[in-house]
């Protein structure tokens, strides 16, 4: 049995419909028009225990939203979910025990008190003893290496350390499903990946469900076998992000550094040339010809270097997210 079961989920949103300028304001005051927002359309997908699935796409897609209905924030328009068994907008106690909502835009922690106060809080809340609670912090403070922060109050924190806090916040009761919202945003390069190894840590030790949305595609690069892709309330895609890599990119990039100056023009007429900076070029050419392709290089200009590589996975997505027709083309 699935731990999370989607099917048909529908979520609509009744907005004020408003002429622009003051005129427009003053007309909706006295007669107010609306029109209803489609914000997820029969979205269904189902994810087993110990999943860690990324949930992908452009911004106003449908993810929040998607996870907000999950988390019982929102009660959907139509379809059904089954979290653990139950309904998430029942708000049953048996539920909000076993799963937790981290938002990289929100925050729980009190900002004028240190995070081991929040987090004493988190314990009445959820009911945890003094024991467990004493050891699970020791585990994830050591974890996150917060040993230094965790009695400085939270407003005199880096973002990197608060989103760290957040995390145990969220933690401490050891929840079995994990929903994650834009955890490493406005996180430098050095912290994203500190945040990403605990992800896939937590993941594999508790063996968490866990449902990750993010916009930097190294996140889900490195974290997620399986991928969700959502694009206008509708599912696109559902399957392995290596199957999206074979489907839409039909080609390699070749990266070349040249020991010494030549015709240019020769080089296009061989590949499509799509950066130049001598002694550096790179070319796109068809995947199934790429290892053809270097070698004709090498025997005719002067290759000091080359090597072939996947096209980046943020082209692939975003070409995607522009068309999401492109799979069934491929």
């Amino acid at each position: 049995m699935a731990v999370i079961s989607v099917e048909g989920l529908t979520k609509t949103f009744k907005v004020v419909r408003k002429e622009p300028g003051l005129w427009g304001s003053i007309k909706a005051l006295v007669k107010r028009e609306y029109e209803t927002v489609r914000a997820v359309e029969k979205v269904s997908f189902d994810i087993e225990a110990g999943e860690l699935v990324g949930f992908i796409g452009p911004n106003g897609a449908g993810k929040t939203t998607t996870l907000k209905c999950l988390s019982g924030l929102l009660y959907p328009t139509g379809g059904d979910i089954q979290v653990l068994g139950y309904k998430p907008w029942e708000r049953k106690s048996e539920l909000q025990k076993q799963f937790s909502l981290v938002m990289g835009q929100k925050n729980q922690l009190w900002w004028d008190l240190p995070p081991i106060e929040t987090w004493r809080l988190q314990q009445a809340i959820y009911e945890i003893d003094q024991a467990s609670f004493k050891q699970i912090v020791a585990e994830l403070v050591n974890l996150l290496q917060l040993q230094r922060v965790v009695s400085i109050p939270v407003r005199k924190l880096s973002l990197g350390e608060r989103m760290k806090c957040e995390l145990v916040a969220a933690l401490l009761h050891r929840p079995k499903v994990l929903f994650l919202d834009e955890p490493t945003i406005g996180l430098d390069v050095v912290m994203q990946k500190t945040m990403r190894d605990f992800i896939a840590e937590y993941n594999r030790k508790f063996g968490a469900t866990v449902i990750l949305t993010s916009h930097y595609m190294e996140d889900v690069k490195r974290l997620c076998e399986r991928v969700i892709v959502i694009s206008q309330g509708r599912i696109v895609f559902d399957g392995k992000l290596n199957q999206i890599i074979s489907r839409l990119a039909g080609y390699k990039m070749v990266r070349l550094i040249f020991g010494q100056e030549f015709d240019q023009r020769k080089l296009a007429e061989m590949a499509e040339v799509t950066e130049y900076n001598f002694p550096q070029a790179v070319v796109k050419v068809d995947r199934k010809k790429a290892a053809a392709v270097a070698a004709k290089i090498l025997q005719e200009f002067p290759v000091a270097d080359v090597t072939i590589e996947e096209p980046p996975i943020e082209a692939i997505i975003r070409s995607l997210y522009e068309d999401p027709k492109i799979l069934a083309d491929s």
